[in-house]
């Protein structure tokens, strides 16, 4: 095992410990909440990506919303995952589903990103994604817009997959004491995600050295 290895690794483990420690936890019985609402008198646009050949940072967008359960309630968390590199490159937890959460995730992805250019932002048919306010940002900045088709949830599967791994792996899947917990949790799980996870997918690099690597 190589010492580049060997430190990674000792990196994740002292990260996890860090999370674990830091975080107030409150174990309950798990419930779920809906998080697309798809029926709504917003334009809907076509799957522009099914047959794309991904193959740089910033090509691909995926957006998704997932919920965090606290003791009071849920709160939801807004991500947008670069295709390529997998990098989480914007995100906002809020306690509503409201459009909010959506917009400031997707400034930040905007903001953090070098070169938008042909840039394709590809999400679910939610409201929060069809509504004006989101497409005009997107319109704005000369992104293309792509959606999956009606209940093909699988055509967003990567944004799936990173929704799964956050809560699998770091934690997320667990009931918060409050917002603040839960936010403090979401931006620790995001870091580690993003600069110490390795993915088989990505040659055993991190999302963060694809992303800087090819950008």
């Amino acid at each position: 095992m190589s010492l580049k290895w060997q430190n990674l690794k000792l990196a994740e483990t002292l990260y996890l410990t860090s999370l674990e420690n830091t975080i107030c936890l409150t174990l309950r019985k798990k419930t779920s909440s809906r998080t697309t609402n798809s029926y709504h008198r917003f334009y809907k646009y076509n799957n522009i990506i099914k047959d794309i050949d991904i193959n740089r940072p910033n090509q691909v967008w995926v957006s998704d919303i997932t919920y965090i359960r606290t003791v009071k309630g849920f709160c939801y968390l807004a991500l947008i995952t670069d295709m390529h590199s997998r990098k989480i490159v914007g995100y906002d937890l809020s306690d509503s589903l409201e459009l909010n959460g959506c917009v400031r995730a997707l400034k930040k992805a905007i903001y953090q990103a070098k070169d938008i250019k042909l840039l394709i932002h590809h999400s679910d048919r939610g409201i929060q994604y069809c509504s004006n306010v989101y497409t005009r940002i997107l319109k704005r900045k000369k992104v293309a817009i792509s959606m999956t088709e009606e209940n093909h949830c699988y055509e967003n599967a990567i944004a799936e997959r990173v929704n799964g791994i956050l809560k699998d792996e770091f934690y997320l899947d667990q009931t918060f004491d409050n917002v603040t917990h839960a936010k403090r949790a979401a931006k620790n799980a995001i870091n580690l995600y993003n600069e110490i996870r390795l993915h088989v997918s990505l040659d055993y690099k991190t999302p963060n050295m694809v992303y800087k690597l090819s950008a």
